[in-house]
């Protein structure tokens, strides 16, 4: 199974799939893998010992310059896992002396709703946080994301976000071509209000 892929200068974990949306631009809806990966679909969740070999088969990171939590899954629901593979990459993988790329999680930001009493604190292991926003009210996000949770994502969405940026830098992530141009710059009204970095990503 596929723990570590590549794409483009980012070496990728995919470290679950599970993931309470179903959001409806989601790749794995639609492909078996991305990059190099001829398959994200894992036969079960890796361990942490799995992760640590797969990750220290690439060192020293030749040609990488960032390290993301991204999958066919929500990395937040092994959020224990995400922090202690960070703090490992940070603290263990580094090569003469050279510290290990920084670290990103793509997430979708419901975090509060998968993890109840996650200590976001513990976000200051990595050095981006990616949310994607693709809406601008709770309606408009549930009608795209489909999430388990139901309207309250949307709020809950802007709570973790707002939370962790006092631990690590925030980005908002809206999908190209997902959106009208009036709720495009409402997203980025949002970001701006909240203090936050915004990425129009193209869907690769």
């Amino acid at each position: 199974m596929t723990i570590v892929y590549r794409l483009g200068s980012k070496l990728y974990l995919n470290i679950t799939n599970a993931c309470p949306c179903a959001c409806v631009f989601c790749l794995r809806e639609t492909q078996e893998g991305v990059g190099d990966a001829a398959s994200l679909w894992l036969e079960r969740e890796p361990s942490l010992d799995e992760i640590k070999a797969a990750l220290s088969a690439c060192h020293p990171f030749a040609g990488i310059d960032e390290i993301v939590f991204c999958g066919y899954g929500e990395p937040m629901e092994r959020a224990n896992v995400v922090i202690e593979i960070s703090q490992y990459v940070k603290s263990t993988l580094t090569a003469n002396g050279k510290p290990a790329p920084p670290v990103r999680i793509n997430t979708n930001g419901l975090g509060y709703l998968i993890c109840p009493g996650f200590d976001v604190s513990t976000l200051a292991a990595v050095d981006t946080v990616s949310i994607s926003l693709n809406a601008d009210d709770a309606k408009e996000y549930q009608r795209v994301a489909r999430s388990k949770f139901g309207e309250q994502s949307f709020d809950a969405l802007l709570n973790f976000a707002r939370d962790a940026r006092d631990y690590t830098s925030v980005v908002f992530s809206v999908v190209e071509g997902t959106m009208s141009q009036e709720r495009l710059d409402n997203c980025m009204r949002i970001a701006g209000e909240m203090g936050v970095g915004f990425r129009l990503r193209a869907r690769e």
